[in-house]
């Protein structure tokens, strides 16, 4: 029977392979991957003397990650994937195809940089039938096609991405002790999210730990409270109007999703050290207090990659975990989430451009990434037993259960909103300023790049 290969185990048995699949982390027809596809691929694509230049914001631990996945592109097609990260990526990417120099491929960590070059014509439609594809086998299908499709230079709207790796933002941390010490139920709905809330405080607890701290970027974890707020208060369409400004910053429905985090965050009896220490705590300190005894906060709402930022020795599962931060029963909105992606892209076309595209359709191109660690995906097909660990798996489906995705709006705002007045301005409100005056005053902002 096959099983899920350990580290240790791929270690030793990388060092015993001999032949052409020596270089493979993994054996190909051993663990849980799903290798039929990739032999039937493998069988029908013959790449023999092609190279393929790629290029991503991927670099240090997270490009071995990748360079693995492609090891296998390269089993399957005997071409030559050439692979570089850069830390700069978004302006050495714009450079090199302006220049005539692009790589075959390019991976955007945003789709905003991406609309931009497909509107200057400096990418390539995805092949016919891949919009479809994606609507049939991601989650959430079509919050996918909608999120990479562009329109080019001619004003005709085409697909030219495909989404890879998937980052969640929809969480709450918690105590799991604490919890069961209590007799806290996970709430299942927004409703009961504040009921629960309201319990804490009357059994003499603090709910939340709230920082928007972050040096010169203070302020945005309070943006994701209000993105998440939108897609739990608002149909996706009106949230994607919010993102490009075709209902303004201070329209009646975004002021409402700003008022929504201001319920957790300006009560005092709501959140750790009262609502004036939220704009001062440090975001990578503020989920500290779950892990006191007695807990200094329940809960605290913050993406996937906060594990990094808890005390040395944290084990989630054990020490914290997690749930989907849910959406009104009453609104009959499914269960939106907030997130980030990658998205590979043809920067210039070839026949191993094309073929890669095929290939990530493939479950096991995510498969790969999966095993390793630190990577989730919307790809309806591929086999959960194979995620590194049971929280990764438990993300992933959350993942899997969205009814719609929605890329994080203040990445796709232009860098003065986004990344400057939506900060200030949630910081602003923190601290006394009314929901209305912030709006308005980010509105203005918006209205004066024109």
């Amino acid at each position: 029977m096959n099983k899920l290969l350990t580290g240790t185990a791929i270690a030793v048995l990388t060092a015993n392979m001999a032949g052409a699949e020596a270089h493979l982390t993994f054996m190909p027809g051993e663990g849980e991957f799903t290798w039929d596809s990739f032999q039937e691929f493998a069988g029908s694509t013959d790449l023999s003397g092609q190279t393929l230049d790629i290029t991503g914001p991927w670099t240090g631990d997270e490009k071995v990650k990748a360079d693995i996945m492609f090891d296998y592109f390269e089993e399957a097609t005997g071409a030559t994937v050439n692979y570089s990260g850069s830390d700069s990526f978004e302006q050495d990417i714009v450079i090199s195809s302006r220049a005539g120099s692009a790589p075959n491929i390019a991976v955007f960590p945003q789709p905003g940089l991406a609309a931009d070059m497909a509107s200057q014509g400096l990418l390539t439609p995805l092949p016919e039938g891949t919009a479809e594809w994606v609507a049939d086998n991601y989650a959430a299908g079509q919050s996918w096609v909608d999120l990479a499709t562009f329109e080019g230079p001619d004003g005709e709207e085409d697909l030219y991405g495909l989404f890879y790796r998937v980052d969640v933002k929809s969480f709450v941390w918690y105590s799991p002790a604490a919890f069961d010490e209590m007799g806290y139920d996970i709430p299942e709905s927004m409703e009961e999210l504040k009921a629960l809330t309201d319990q804490i405080v009357e059994d003499g607890g603090t709910p939340w730990c709230i920082g928007l701290g972050s040096g010169a970027a203070t302020g945005w974890p309070a943006t994701d409270w209000v993105e998440d707020m939108m897609l739990r208060t608002q149909p996706p369409e009106i949230y994607d109007q919010w993102v490009n400004n075709e209902i303004p910053f201070d329209a009646p429905e975004v002021v409402n999703a700003i008022e929504e985090f201001g319920y957790f965050a300006k009560n005092d009896d709501y959140v750790n050290g009262g609502a004036q220490a939220v704009a001062s705590t440090d975001f990578r300190d503020s989920p500290t207090g779950l892990f006191e005894i007695p807990p200094q906060c329940y809960m605290h709402r913050q993406a996937s990659f906060i594990p990094a930022f808890f005390p040395a020795g944290s084990e989630v599962g054990v020490d914290v975990d997690f749930f989907y931060f849910p959406a009104y029963e009453e609104r009959d909105l499914g269960n939106p989430v907030l997130g980030a992606g990658t998205l590979f892209s043809i920067t210039d076309p070839s026949e191993a451009a094309t073929a890669m595209i095929e290939y990530l359709k493939l479950p096991i191109a995510h498969e790969l990434w999966m095993a390793q660690g630190g990577f989730l995906t919307a790809h309806a097909g591929v086999n959960p037993n194979v995620y590194a660990d049971a929280s990764l798996r438990a993300q992933g489906d959350i993942l899997l259960e969205a009814t719609t995705f929605r890329f994080d709006a203040s990445d796709l705002m232009p860098g003065e909103i986004g990344a400057g007045a939506f900060w200030t301005g949630m910081v602003d409100y923190v601290t006394g300023a009314s929901a209305e005056d912030v709006a308005e005053r980010i509105q203005e902002r918006w209205e004066s790049l024109n």
